[in-house]
């Protein structure tokens, strides 16, 4: 297995975690928040999207998906505290989105070079991903960085272990 076969496999298994934790929910359950100061679910769900839109954007620019009008500033930090289902999208509009980007990013693995691994990050990712592989990997991760959030509501509202 080469570093693109692992960022791929990781990639593949984040995506099948979060897709399996929110497969059962509704769009009120993705309000919930599993605890006091934590982000909603529909809150991280569009976190997870636009941010993998600008990781990818850093590694492979031009090859990302266009997000909706006005997505990324409803899945901003500064609207983490925002309760208001209005303001945010029906499940299926998140896994649609998700799958888009997600498909746009292991496009984008594909067709970079394996010695391109090593190159130096962009500037302002260098002290949490050091290089262009790394960035991968942490596009490939992000999901499971927020998965125990999931399970915590998961727990909530009864739902039945999957994992």
């Amino acid at each position: 297995m080469n570093a693109k076969d692992a960022i791929r496999s990781s990639a593949n298994l984040s995506s099948m975690v979060l897709t399996a934790y929110v497969s059962d929910l509704d769009d009120a359950d993705l309000m919930r928040r599993p605890g006091e100061g934590c982000n909603h679910l529909a809150w991280q769900l569009g976190h997870l999207i636009a941010s993998e839109v600008q990781l990818l954007e850093k590694v492979a620019p031009g090859q990302g998906i266009e997000l909706p009008e006005g997505f990324a500033d409803a899945h901003s930090k500064e609207q983490s505290g925002n309760d208001d289902p209005a303001s945010f999208h029906a499940k299926q509009t998140y896994l649609e989105l998700f799958d888009k980007v997600r498909s746009a990013s292991l496009a984008a693995l594909e067709s970079y070079g394996q010695q391109d691994f090593d190159s130096p990050a962009p500037e302002d990712f260098r002290d949490f991903a050091p290089t262009m592989g790394d960035m991968f990997t942490l596009i490939a991760i992000h999901p499971m960085m927020h998965a125990g959030q999931f399970v915590i509501v998961r727990r909530q509202l009864g739902k039945p272990i999957l994992m």
